[in-house]
């Protein structure tokens, strides 16, 4: 037979448990108005998790593993299991093999991507999985606006749709999007090389500027030339990398270039995670390290 303290004193424990769930349900629920920014360090690879003021989800890439389905556990409440968007910029293993991860794991709603073709057995699993997903699939090209209240992703890049074309090397067919909330601005740039800057620069004539720059190709030298940046000329640029990558990621010109701009320089595998808070008006910014 249970004590009568032991049982008393289960129920205060049951009860305060309870209290605890329902309170974190109603803080998430109510949210803080600020849009979140985190670049997620997941070594070499890319991968963006965005959460809207109205608790909307869109995660920019997955990163080389599984490893992302841990970070986003951290950032999602326990009973959370869909995803409202999820982008994939180009069909590359260290951008999409999390994605996979993230399919097994999560309701996704809605997915876009380039649908250019790879002959890779990451890329067949990635179209079996999207398939079977029951998710809206959306094709990405310039011009293309996703509006949730007062935040909008606006795709810059590519300009038109890819959708079916083999390309061997994909990075730049990379999706470039820019992000706005208020007067502050994100801008992605997938892997992206000068190629593609400088179409962006030609099409968009200096209208793309932003706060925040996710420096393109892990901050390899193809990328992230002067005038690009110059076009730009963001406070924060970002870079994913893996600590003990044997590309030289960043390159010291690429350094060289956001430093002679004055540019914050953020790094996943010196910062760890990055998160930048956003109230419409001003950020702050947040890391793991």
């Amino acid at each position: 037979m249970i004590d009568r303290r032991k049982l008393i004193l289960l129920s205060i424990l049951f009860l305060f448990l309870s209290n605890l769930v329902i309170w974190q349900i109603i803080f998430y629920l109510n949210g803080d108005n600020s849009l979140e920014v985190t670049f997620f360090d997941v070594g070499q690879g890319d991968a963006i998790f965005i959460e809207t003021p109205y608790k909307n989800q869109i995660l920019i890439d997955g990163g080389p593993n599984s490893m992302i389905l841990e970070k986003l556990a951290k950032e999602m409440p326990f009973w959370d299991k869909t995803i409202d968007l999820i982008i994939l910029t180009h069909p590359e293993a260290d951008h999409m093999t999390g994605l996979l991860s993230v399919l097994e794991s999560y309701n996704v709603k809605r997915i876009l991507w380039t649908g250019v073709v790879r002959n890779t057995s990451q890329y067949e699993k990635w179209k079996e999985m999207i398939e079977k997903e029951n998710a809206e699939i959306i094709i990405a090209h310039s011009s293309q606006e996703i509006k949730i209240g007062k935040v909008s992703l606006d795709i810059l890049y590519p300009f038109e749709s890819l959708q079916g074309e083999e390309i061997k090397d994909s990075n730049d067919t990379s999706i470039v999007s820019r992000l706005s909330f208020g007067n502050n601005s994100f801008l992605f740039t997938g892997d992206i090389t000068k190629v593609s800057e400088n179409k962006i620069m030609s099409k968009e004539d200096g209208n793309f500027g932003s706060d925040v720059l996710k420096v393109g190709h892990h901050g390899s030298k193809t990328s992230t030339s002067k005038e690009f940046l110059e076009n730009i000329l963001p406070d924060i640029a970002v870079i994913s990398c893996d600590k003990d990558n044997y590309y030289g990621h960043p390159h010291e010109i690429v350094l060289k270039n956001l430093e002679e701009f004055g540019i914050k320089i953020l790094r996943t595998d010196q910062d760890g995670d990055i998160k930048i808070i956003s109230s419409g008006e001003d950020f702050m910014v947040k890391t793991e390290l």
